[in-house]
């Protein structure tokens, strides 16, 4: 199955494959930075299609092998007249992507390395992927080779028919070719389904590599071999993205006898302006020390060996870990989902310096800092860096203590991505209809305790200690038995007496009554904690129908997933009895699908964060694993190829909707609910 190992001389991610023969990735990240610079292979093998953005659009990057004057592909699927390498392996891990190919006698491992540790907010907000490659004879012969890569202009613009410039420039230790729109309209628009229409893309090839880098139009379709023979960049600008010249670089390689030649280069897209909130522009984090790009580069050059032998142990830590925690499927479910969780967001400094991140909601609306989908990303954040958790929670925070949010209830967002510049979604500022108000009131109140406890002090809540008493005092009288309202799985409708949303207006209360504790209101945390208490016994009377609860009071014959329940036990709230629990796991038992249980009674399709919410629900290893190892059937056979998709169909394993999302980082939930392995991950630092 998964194996991650550690080389004992030099700490070297290994290359053979995590997965048996029969499994397989959905879809396969390459660059996963943040919405915009995001590139995936949506095939088996890598020279299967062109290499794509997330939303599906093509981004091609091409990459081919000459060898003794053959000319055969490893990356991409032209030129079509050149021979694809065989591909022999692939391994997805929380920080690497690795492939190895053969093909004329010799092996190359290539491998896209983002190193996104995120107790490392320096390096996480780095816009950097670096793509190395190790080259060796596999016949003892003597062989010349070349190694070439070709990134197409598409990369650094939302559509083809775009104009753009590029130029070459040189820094310290690099050279370097950029390209990017010709108009730079720097956030000059929001959406879901775009690329970037600002920024540029730049290939940095280190100075002492024997390399040529030009940027050259190459044959694009089935004739020629795509490796420029000239030495001169095109000058002729500006061009369309789909007739420009892709930025290339060639490096000869002279195998001789057992030697391994290894090579690698810089990927990164730069922006002057990430996130534009309550009408600032704000820098990437990356620029918040005053960084200029040639610095930047310059620095992520510098540290390359540094950093590729810390993520490489990062890597075979956290796979370790993972597999003890929740086994084999598991932890190559969080290997998939790590990238992903992070390249959803965009990371900003705010004026001061301090960090903002602002996830995108992906192929749903593309709102900005989307309470319920901070909700169900939040494991991974207080798993690994609560400080994240907090550059997230803040944002939405400081919306609501302005006179324009008038509800008693918290936002639904902060607009559409990258503009927070106020709620979008449902009434918006305007009216209460289509808002979620004892929905994400609920998950304000449970993450910032969550948060508390994490950080060791409540001094987030103390901060904003008036608006949370008002949300409070708001799920008291309108939470045990919510009105006709939405809550986080939208595309089921308006419900009316939700029993799972009860659960979390409850749990919220009681995440009140603690963060009160902790903040020295001994008064306030009683009466809440009593009222939680309260609620939680007339709840199960309200929900109970025999040998399960139901999906709402008033609706007979029917059932869902309790995953808000997780929080009881994950926040030592303990307001339900152990049997609910029990008693819902032992009927989902009876309501499984091939790709996993349905959420609920109404429909057959799922989601995939609150399977892993609904499992931890357990702590019985086998009554976990049951729930979890139709996921990897699902991994292994949905006809959907993209980024993790998180509503699908547990029948069929087709995408229902939403792709590239950040509530994948609510897989982590199995491990943030180990409080050992969780105060470990906190306290890396390497």
């Amino acid at each position: 199955m998964k194996k991650f190992l550690l080389l004992a001389a030099a700490v070297s991610f290994s290359a053979c494959s995590i997965v048996a023969q029969n499994e397989r990735a959905p879809a396969t990240p390459l660059i996963a930075f943040d919405p915009y610079f995001s590139v995936w292979s949506m095939a088996d093998k890598l020279t299967d299609q062109p290499t794509k953005h997330w939303t599906g659009t093509d981004q091609p990057m091409r990459g081919l092998l000459r060898v003794d004057g053959k000319v055969y592909r490893w990356m991409g699927r032209d030129p079509r007249d050149a021979a694809a390498m065989e591909q022999k392996s692939l391994t997805i891990a929380p920080l690497h992507t690795i492939y190895t190919f053969e093909a004329g006698g010799v092996r190359l491992t290539a491998t896209f390395l983002t190193p996104s540790i995120p107790t490392d907010l320096d390096l996480l907000a780095q816009p950097v992927t670096y793509l190395s490659w190790k080259i060796a004879s596999t016949d003892g012969q003597h062989h010349s080779a070349e190694i070439y890569l070709g990134i197409d202009a598409r990369i650094a613009v939302n559509s083809s028919d775009q104009q753009v410039t590029w130029s070459s420039a040189h820094t310290t230790d690099l050279r370097v070719l950029s390209v990017g729109s010709r108009d730079q309209q720097t956030l000059n628009r929001s959406g879901d389904n775009l690329r970037a229409d600002w920024g540029y893309f730049h290939l940095a090839v280190p100075d002492d590599e024997q390399a040529t880098l030009v940027a050259a139009r190459t044959e694009r379709g089935a004739e020629g071999d795509g490796i420029p023979s000239t030495k001169e960049d095109d000058m002729e600008m500006p061009h369309t993205a789909a007739g420009a010249p892709l930025l290339s670089v060639t490096f000869p390689i002279d195998l001789v006898g057992p030697e391994t030649a290894e090579r690698h280069v810089l990927l990164s897209f730069t922006q002057d302006y990430a996130i534009e909130y309550l009408d600032r522009k704000l820098r990437p984090y990356w620029r918040h020390n005053g960084a200029t790009v040639p610095q930047m580069l310059t620095s992520a050059e510098r540290g390359y060996p540094k950093i590729e032998e810390r993520s490489a142990k990062f890597d075979a830590d956290l796979m370790s870990d993972m597999e003890k925690a929740g086994g084999p499927v598991y932890a190559r479910l969080t290997a998939l989902a790590f990238r992903q969780t992070l390249a959803a967001n965009g990371l900003a400094t705010d004026v001061d310096g301090t960090p903002l991140q602002f996830p995108k909601e992906n192929f749903s609306n593309g709102c900005i800092s989307t309470v319920d989908v901070l909700y169900p990303s939040s494991p991974f954040f207080l798993f690994f860096s609560p400080t994240l958790l907090e550059a997230q929670l803040k944002p939405v925070m400081a919306y609501s203590s302005l006179p324009r949010w008038k509800w008693p209830f918290a936002p639904h967002d902060l607009g559409q991505y990258p503009l927070a510049n106020g709620q979008v979604y449902g009434g918006g500022e305007r009216t209460e209809e289509d808002q979620m108000p004892v929905e994400e009131s609920g998950n304000m109140l449970i993450m910032i305790a969550a948060m508390g406890r994490a950080q060791g002090d409540m001094h987030f809540a103390k901060e904003y200690w008036p608006i949370l008493t008002k949300w409070a005092e708001y799920l008291r009288a309108k939470g045990l038995d919510p009105e006709n309202q939405l809550s986080t799985d939208d595309f089921a409708g308006h419900l009316a007496h939700n029993a799972n949303l009860s659960i979390k207006a409850i749990d919220a209360l009681g995440a009140y009554a603690e963060m009160a504790r902790g903040l020295g209101h001994n008064d306030v945390a009683r009466d809440y904690s009593r009222a939680a208490k309260e609620m939680a016994t007339k709840w199960e009377t309200l929900a109970k129908e025999g040998d399960h609860y139901k999906l709402a009071f008033d609706s007979a014959n029917t059932w869902s997933q309790k995953y808000n329940l997780v929080w009881d036990r994950l926040l030592s709230l303990n307001l339900f009895p152990p049997r609910v629990r029990q008693t819902e796991l032992a009927y989902y038992a009876t309501k499984m699908q091939v790709y996993g249980l349905p959420l609920d009674s109404r429909r057959d399709y799922t989601k995939l964060d609150w399977e892993l919410w609904t499992a931890t629900l357990s702590t019985d290893r086998a009554q976990f694993d049951a729930l979890v190892t139709p996921l990897g059937k699902w991994l292994d056979a949905t006809p959907t190829r993209v980024p993790l998709n998180d509503w699908y169909d547990t029948k069929t394993g087709k995408q229902e909707g939403f792709q590239a999302r950040s509530v994948v980082g609510g897989l982590y939930i199995k491990a943030l609910s180990d409080d050992v392995l969780t105060k470990k991950w906190r306290a890396r630092t390497e």
